[in-house]
């Protein structure tokens, strides 16, 4: 059974610019993506999907194949992670290179554990997907909001005294990685539903990195775990 990597990766990040290649504890933060997949040894092949020349080169440089070159209109501010996990997936079919399963692991995922991505392939098995999530840290069913006043309300003012530890756990995406069957991914399933297992991280090696304020909580946690 064939299985394929994809690490979507493109050069016109506006927050933090060329964050996938800034330098993270003396690497590339895309070689911490790279080497996880490679490590896991799950993998035929780890591809990155980018735009840039530079990417492209740095991820060679890490053992990442780039077949192809993503796109201009897969690579701006709009195009959503699924469209370029189906254009990579069917650049190979175009090219009679089929793979059963397609892994979509985020390029700024530094805490990335192998034995992570291990779990979601074992997890996929009888799903349609499996994906990394972790809890929230406040119960969600107690959440406030701001009214039109400016004033303050329960979304759910019925949980108003009920005891944290009797709430059902909440969780969220976690943004490392995306399991799915190759006809799941081109067929355009939606993953965020019954078809898919969690694979529940702890929020210690969970972070987002999307603004600088993320990538200084990454580099602290990491320099935590990893130090």
């Amino acid at each position: 059974m064939k299985r394929v990597a994809i690490i979507p990766a493109r050069g016109g990040s506006k927050r933090i610019p060329r964050k996938n290649i800034k330098p993270f504890f003396g690497r590339p933060m895309i070689s911490y993506s790279i080497r996880a997949a490679l490590d896991s040894g799950l993998f035929d092949s780890v591809v990155v999907s980018t735009d840039d020349e530079e990417i492209a080169d740095v991820a060679r440089s890490f053992g990442a194949d780039i077949p192809f070159m993503r796109p201009a209109d897969l690579a701006n501010d709009h195009a959503g992670t699924g469209a370029v996990v189906i254009h990579a997936l069917e650049w190979f079919r175009k090219n009679r290179i089929d793979y059963d399963a397609a892994c979509c692991i985020y390029a700024t995922a530094p805490l990335l554990d192998p034995e992570r991505l291990k779990e979601g392939w074992e997890k996929l098995q009888g799903k349609r997907f499996a994906f990394s999530v972790t809890s929230f840290p406040f119960p969600i069913q107690r959440a406030l909001r701001q009214t039109t006043d400016g004033s303050v309300d329960m979304f759910w003012p019925e949980n108003l005294t009920r005891r944290s530890q009797d709430l059902e756990p909440a969780y969220h995406d976690a943004a490392q990685f995306y399991w799915g069957w190759t006809d799941a991914w081109l067929n355009g399933e939606i993953a965020f539903s019954p078809i898919s297992a969690p694979v529940i991280l702890p929020r210690t090696q969970v972070v987002d990195i999307d603004t600088p304020e993320d990538w200084e909580v990454a580099e602290v946690t990491y320099r935590v775990l990893k130090g």
